[in-house]
């Protein structure tokens, strides 16, 4: 199940080396089907489409689709269903926003064994709410009823949103080694590594959603149903173009050492000190408890990191008190070297 008895996310059931496996095959496909107006390969954290692909300064649509994964277990344990709407909306608009767009509008796909009225709704009412907190248009969405293929009042959801930005304000632009990473907190796991916390909370420490943790200072369910938070209101003052903010990452599924990358030209190296922030008492219970290596940690968790900016190095103390004047806790992560492509972590 494990190595040396401590869990990991592939003896949980998730292999990030195999999905990595079958996205190689699908680019191939998918872009086969690329027509003129397509600006990125599959793998962006959001597809660009020029409207005209003439106009080098003219409008991109950027989109994005995902879904919330097996944090809809934990919801339907505390019954309650508003949490992951928001977790939904706030996620697929990150993914846009670290390419400098804004959203415009959100569909949702709801598919289920047997539909609940209220379970829905209650889903809608936080899809709404946060698509309201960013400006977003809930534009409508899918509702399928399908008991042949899920059990019960299993169900999935999933989003889809579109953005736009000017072209020469795409990011991420102009990156390179001497820059500074600055990150901003996140509210716990946000929408990743459910299915390995699911196993050490549920299967192996018998936890209900309502034990109480004094470690956490909360229950387990208030615990993993955090909500996973937007970062549109403190990153979008800061997308002026030529103001130092050269790429966004928003740290998902693979943590740091595999969404940083994905901004990162060739020959330029990310340095990560994980002594520059103050890493959530969550993930430091779930690796002393589930005995998960380090390796695993990083690779499966955001470690309290949500997203990081990319910025001038001279403009690093502006951005730190611009982000920490406008309510958030912006702390210094690392920096860009000279070096094979990736992620190295200092200390």
């Amino acid at each position: 199940m494990s190595t040396e008895d401590g869990l990991t996310y592939k003896a949980s059931g998730v292999d990030i080396d195999a999905q990595d496996h079958a996205l190689a095959g699908i680019k191939r496909l998918a872009r086969s089907t690329f027509t003129r107006g397509v600006l990125s390969e599959i793998g962006s954290f959001g597809g660009l489409f020029a409207l005209d692909p003439e106009d080098l300064a003219g409008p991109v649509l950027v989109a994005s689709a995902d879904g919330v994964g097996t944090k809809l277990k934990v919801a339907q344990l505390a019954d309650r269903y508003d949490t992951v709407g928001q977790d939904l909306v706030n996620h697929c608009v990150n993914d846009i926003l670290v390419q400098g767009a804004r959203p415009l509008f959100f569909l949702d796909y709801f598919a289920a064994g047997r539909l609940v009225p209220e379970r829905l709704e209650s889903v809608v009412a936080g899809l709404s709410a946060a698509c309201r907190e960013n400006g977003c248009a809930l534009l409508g969405g899918e509702t399928a009823e399908m008991p042949g293929l899920y059990a019960g009042e299993d169900f999935d959801l999933a989003g889809f949103i579109v953005g736009s930005v000017r072209r020469d304000r795409l990011l991420p632009a102009n990156v390179a080694a001497g820059d500074v990473l600055l990150g901003l907190p996140s509210t716990g796991l946000h929408t990743n590594g459910y299915s390995l916390v699911r196993r050490l909370f549920f299967e192996q420490k018998k936890f209900t959603v309502d034990t109480r943790l004094d470690d956490l200072g909360a229950t387990v369910g208030e615990a993993l149903l955090a909500v996973h938070r937007s970062y549109y209101r403190a990153v979008e003052p800061l997308l002026e173009p030529g103001g130092g903010l050269h790429g966004l990452a928003h740290i998902t599924g693979g943590g740091i050492p595999d969404n940083l990358p994905r901004i990162l030209p060739d020959g330029v190296q990310a340095v990560i000190r994980a002594a520059g922030w103050r890493e959530p008492a969550l993930f430091g219970y779930i690796r002393r408890e589930g005995g998960v290596p380090e390796d695993d940690m990083r690779r499966t968790f955001n470690m309290g990191v949500g997203m990081i900016l990319c910025v001038d190095s001279r403009r690093a103390d502006d951005f730190m008190k611009r982000l920490s004047d406008a309510g958030e806790r912006p702390c210094a992560v690392g920096e860009l070297k000279p070096g094979p492509r990736g992620v190295v972590y200092a200390d």
